[in-house]
């Protein structure tokens, strides 16, 4: 038996799959929870132990025998995440994460000493947000003085889990272009960004590897620790979208995967750079080799669950009330910002349901309105893909969403596209293994990833999911109608 194993890290858990190569199947996987810091100032952390942890009870419940087969390991992991470590690899603070919107204050700042928001596009390719790793580095040094003086690692939370493995401190473009440190034009860390946040940032930085290189070979104290084999290839990783791409098989030109987890992504493969900041396109390159536009919603499946939580309905349960309403809700809308929103850039967003009348207000249209602006919210992203010429053919859908035949309809139908879903449910992870066996090719030769994953992801053909020409026109005027209350709203929140 010839194996892989990936991992991801995610917001709400840790998981890990080992893949059997030869097979095309993964043969065991483990998870492990993982808890949250949330306080009412948009405050969103965990700590390096929680990741610890993670590591530990996951690699615990896979079975010794199996644990033995594995040739290379690749990460996955949430992106934009900053873990502050010191001199001795110890953590000066919790870990601030992609969904923490406590640093608009620092985005302003910054933006406003780099000359502006064109500036700030022309330095990176993307606009500072709050997700992003940069402002949280400028949050640690404004309120944690101390923490930032013995601040000597910065890592995103999927090199935090390569530096456990290997004990190297490395870092590749995918993951590295979330950080608003990064040009993503250019492929390189930019020196005007960093400077701002604090003269010494540069040197402080990991070294920049290619995408099928390995960060490093497991250590014999993390081999010891895991139960897996010493001196085996650990692969570049990296972020969750990125992984989530190789996984989907969104390697090459045409190919967009949308996620429906707690937040939702939109994002597809393209040989050139893209980018539309002021649509939510955020310019990221792949862990492929090339780059990766990007759209990013904090609010996907976070919208239904409350829906859900409100009326007391089962995940079935909803799925069965909101099909009895018709495409468009007759006219009820929810705008999901829960969590505030990173599309439109507005942190201190809040939720709404309007349109309601005496006719239209129903648990039905309510709840189906729920599911349809989780898809509304990346409509604006494809809108902006056709715009800089990018021809799509399909969507791949993940996460899930993907489970719900409903949501899968819905999706087809607001994007007006063919959706599609991997066979493999674990995206990420299988990404992050697909990785891991890309780079244990390359160690003995040039391997094409695009290959390898036509080799290895297959697709779900039950689950298949394509346009109806009447429902795509009504979410057509559906999906304008969501756009003027989103424009109209939106000042309040600014």
């Amino acid at each position: 038996m010839k194996t892989v194993a990936g991992i991801d890290l995610g917001t709400q858990s840790m998981k890990v799959v080992i893949y059997d190569y030869e097979k095309k199947e993964i043969i065991e996987k483990a998870s492990c929870p993982m808890d949250l810091i949330s306080e009412a100032d948009g405050t969103r952390e965990q700590t390096t132990e929680w990741f610890d942890m993670g590591l530990e009870v996951c690699f615990s419940k896979l079975s010794a025998e199996n644990k033995k087969t594995i040739e290379a390991i690749g990460v996955s992991g949430q992106q934009h995440g900053f873990v502050p470590l010191d001199k001795d690899g110890k953590a000066l603070y919790n870990i601030k994460l992609w969904c923490d919107t406590s640093t608009a204050e620092e985005c302003k700042i910054i933006t406003e000493k780099a000359g502006g928001d064109a500036a700030v596009v022309d330095a990176l390719g993307n606009l500072m947000l709050t997700g992003f790793t940069a402002p949280k580095i400028l949050w640690l040094k404004r309120n944690k003085p101390d923490a930032f003086k013995a601040l000597t690692y910065i890592m995103l939370p999927h090199d935090y889990l390569n530096w456990k493995l290997t004990g190297e401190y490395v870092m590749e473009y995918g993951d590295s272009s979330g950080t608003a440190l990064f040009d993503s034009k250019n492929r390189c860390w930019s020196k005007k960004i960093c400077d701002i946040i604090d003269p010494e940032l540069m040197s402080k930085l990991p070294r920049l590897i290619e995408a099928h290189e390995a960060a490093g070979k497991v250590s014999a104290a993390a081999a010891k620790a895991y139960g897996i084999p010493e001196g085996i290839p650990v692969s570049a990783g990296g972020g969750d979208n990125m992984m989530g791409a190789v996984g989907t098989g969104t390697v090459a030109d045409g190919f967009l995967t949308m996620s429906m987890g707690t937040s939702g992504t939109l994002y597809g493969y393209s040989d050139k750079p893209i980018a539309d900041p002021a649509n939510g396109l955020s310019g990221f390159c792949s862990s492929t080799g090339g780059w990766l536009p990007l759209l990013c919603t904090m609010n996907c499946t976070v919208s239904t669950e409350f829906i859900r939580g409100l009326f007391g309905l089962e995940v079935k349960e909803l799925d069965g009330v909101a099909s009895k309403a018709p495409c468009g809700s007759e006219g009820v809308l929810v705008i999901p910002f829960f969590n505030g929103e990173r599309t439109p850039n507005l942190p201190n967003g809040r939720a709404s349901i309007t349109g309601m009348t005496s006719a239209n207000t129903s648990r039905e249209n309510i709840c189906r309105a729920a599911m349809e602006s989780s898809v509304f919210a990346m409509r604006g992203g494809l809108d902006a893909f056709r715009k800089l010429g990018f021809q799509p053919k399909e969507i791949r859908l993940i996460g899930g969403g993907s489970k719900s035949a409903l949501w899968r309809q819905i999706a087809a139908d607001v994007m007006n596209l063919p959706i599609r879903v991997p066979a493999l449910d674990e995206a990420a992870a299988l990404g992050g293994a697909v990785q891991a066996l890309w780079c244990l090719k390359s160690q003995s030769g040039a391997c094409d990833i695009a290959q390898l994953c036509a080799e290895h992801i297959k697709l779900d053909e039950s689950k298949n999911a394509d346009p109806i020409a009447e429902n795509v026109a009504a979410y057509d005027k559906a999906y304008a109608d969501y756009q003027k209350v989103v424009d109209t709203v939106a000042p309040l929140y600014k």
